[in-house]
C-alpha cells in the first residue's frame, strides 16, 4: 500500500496479540527510524520485547493491553521539537502500517521511567508509539467537517482538497482536531488553535496534508 492507503487504513490500536515482530520487519523499521533521525536531527528509538513501560496503572487507565513494543520519540529540546516529533513519528506510524503492524500515539498513559530507551543530556522523550499486531484494526475517529478546518482564497484546487481529506484522518490528542490550514495561491500555512500536545498534532497533520496534496503542488508558509 502507498502512504495514502496507509492513512485510510490506519486507526489507533491499544490491544495487541503476543505475536513477535518478524526480524526483517524490525530491520526495515530501524532503517526508516535511522533515516528520520538523520533528516530531522532526532534520537527516535525502537524498543522491542519490553513490557515494563506499559505494565503499570497508567497503561491500564489508558486501556492498553499487551504492549511489548514501542517507538520512543526523542530529540534535543528546542521550540521545534514537538512538531518535528509529530511529523516524523507519523511517518513511522504509516510505515509500520505498510509493514502490517498497528500503532497508537501515547503521551501520558505509559511509564517514562521504566521505558528502555536512552535519553541523552539536553534531550526529551515527548511521547511514544505503541507497536505490534492488534487484536483488531481499530475504528475510524469522528471528524469535523472540512470547512471547519481550512480557509482558502478563491476556489479550492483538487490537490488542496486531497490534502485536507488526508489531514482530516490525522490522529490528534483526544481527537480534538484543533488546527487550521489556510491556502493563498500555492502557499499553505498550518497552525494550531490550542489544546494538549497541539504542536505534536500539528506535525502529524502536516505530514498527512503533504501525502494527500503532493509536495510538488505547494510550499509551506
Amino acid at each position: 500500500m502507498d502512504f495514502m492507503q496507509a492513512i485510510e487504513n490506519r486507526h489507533s490500536v491499544r490491544d495487541y496479540t503476543d505475536k513477535k515482530i518478524d526480524k526483517d520487519i524490525v530491520l526495515e523499521l530501524q532503517k526508516e527510524i535511522d533515516r528520520c533521525n538523520d533528516e530531522g536531527g532526532l534520537h527516535i528509538q525502537l524498543v522491542t520485547d519490553e513490557p515494563e513501560a506499559f505494565g503499570g496503572i497508567m497503561a491500564h487507565y489508558g486501556k492498553f493491553n499487551n504492549v511489548k513494543n514501542y517507538i520512543a520519540l526523542i530529540g534535543k529540546k528546542s521550540p521545534e521539537l514537538e512538531e518535528k516529533i509529530g511529523y516524523y513519528g507519523e511517518e513511522l506510524a504509516l510505515r509500520a502500517q505498510q509493514l502490517g503492524l498497528n500503532t497508537c500515539w501515547v503521551a501520558l498513559t505509559f511509564s517514562k521511567g521504566k521505558s528502555r530507551c536512552e535519553i541523552d543530556k539536553g534531550e526529551k522523550l515527548i511521547c511514544v508509539l505503541s507497536l505490534g499486531y492488534g487484536r483488531t484494526q481499530g475504528l475510524p475517529h469522528k471528524s469535523k467537517s472540512l470547512l471547519d478546518l481550512c480557509k482558502a482564497e478563491g476556489e479550492m484546487p483538487d490537490w488542496f482538497k486531497r490534502g485536507m481529506d488526508a489531514a482530516l484522518l490525522a490522529p490528534t490528542a483526544t481527537n480534538q482536531q484543533k488546527f487550521l490550514i489556510t491556502l493563498s495561491g500555492k502557499r499553505v500555512s498550518a497552525k494550531s488553535t490550542g489544546g494538549f500536545y497541539s504542536k505534536v498534532d500539528l506535525g502529524i497533520v502536516k505530514k498527512h496534508f503533504e501525502v494527500g496534496a503532493g509536495t510538488e503542488n505547494f510550499s509551506w508558509e
